[in-house]
């Protein structure tokens, strides 16, 4: 009897859920929104597998109505702050996620936020665009050198680095706050203290847990520099959205890019920071190429297969039941 795996999509990039229909019979939510804990609940009843992405709620209800069949929830997501790890680890379920595959494509988009914030691209080209530009003035849309800048890393992983490594070629100085991670010959470890008063430009790179939501709120903006800049492209309640608004709007901080927010996904009902000048915010687009996409589907289907076939998850999370 072949096994069952939930899919939170029915269309996912690559050919990773053709590989998984092959070893499994694939029940898929057939909506074109984010499903609802309900919605997944509904259709798992006697699956094996749940192949979920990074901001779709697997929490005890639905492991539970899943049932005792239940072996592993594989996300196709760095992230995992959408799984409830304790009730899995309870019964006895397998959680794994894609490191790895997408950290220098994440990287290249931190980039990004950094050069558009801190040149404040975003504002530059929307006058272009309204039909506001008519005159070369001195002063139009000043913003701060990215080149000999210190660029100061709140987590030093796979993205850290590949982060620091970009930041060589930019001639910046680089300092990273991680308690797993020492001195090596892209950066330096420093205190958070030192590098949130002495970076130029503050990138968070922390997966969200207890200890890391709103690791950034005012008593953090308030001792950065007020012409550093603050780009995340980790989770979005690692920053503390309503003091970073008013560190913004009250010039105590230059500026921010955001690919990631408290709220996901917003729909019509828009945070503030979307519409300030000096901040630049995406759609949570950090692992947005077709290759890197399509290899975090294939890395969670590599886990759904390996577990469902005995043998040791390729990418458990730390901390997580072993196959």
């Amino acid at each position: 009897m072949r096994r069952r795996v939930l899919t939170t999509r029915e269309n996912l990039p690559g050919d990773g859920l053709a590989r998984l229909s092959e070893s499994a019979e694939l029940v898929a939510w057939p909506g074109t929104e984010k499903p609802g804990p309900g919605d997944l609940a509904a259709l798992a009843p006697g699956v094996s597998g749940v192949l979920a992405l990074g901001n779709d709620p697997v929490d005890a209800a639905l492991m539970d109505a899943a049932g005792p069949s239940l072996r592993v929830v594989a996300l196709a997501s760095m992230g995992f702050d959408n799984v409830d790890r304790a009730a899995a680890a309870e019964r006895g379920i397998v959680v794994t996620h894609t490191p790895g595959v997408l950290a220098e494509t994440t990287a290249d988009l931190t980039f990004a936020l950094v050069l558009s914030a801190r040149r404040r691209l975003g504002a530059a080209s929307a006058s272009l665009a309204d039909g506001s530009w008519d005159l070369f003035r001195m002063h139009d849309y000043l913003g701060h050198d990215i080149h000999g800048a210190t660029l100061g890393l709140i987590g030093y992983g796979q993205i850290g680095r590949a982060v620091a490594r970009r930041a060589h070629g930019f001639g910046m100085r680089v300092l990273h706050h991680d308690p797993y991670a020492a001195d090596d010959d892209l950066s330096t470890a420093v205190d958070l203290s030192t590098l949130l008063t002495e970076s130029d430009v503050v990138s968070l790179h922390v997966p969200l847990t207890e200890e890391t939501r709103h690791l950034i709120s005012a008593r953090e903006l308030a001792v950065m520099k007020p012409t550093a800049t603050l780009v995340s492209t980790s989770r979005g309640g690692v920053v503390d959205e309503d003091a970073l608004l008013h560190a913004v709007r009250e010039g105590r901080l230059h500026s921010a890019g955001l690919d990631v927010h408290e709220r996901e996904p917003m729909g019509r009902e828009l945070s503030p920071l979307v519409a300030e000048p000096y901040v630049v915010t995406l759609p949570h687009i950090g692992s947005a190429t077709e290759s890197t996409r399509a290899a975090m589907v294939d890395l969670a289907v590599d886990n759904i297969l390996d577990v469902l076939a005995d043998r040791p998850a390729r990418t458990p999370l730390p901390g997580s039941v072993r196959a």
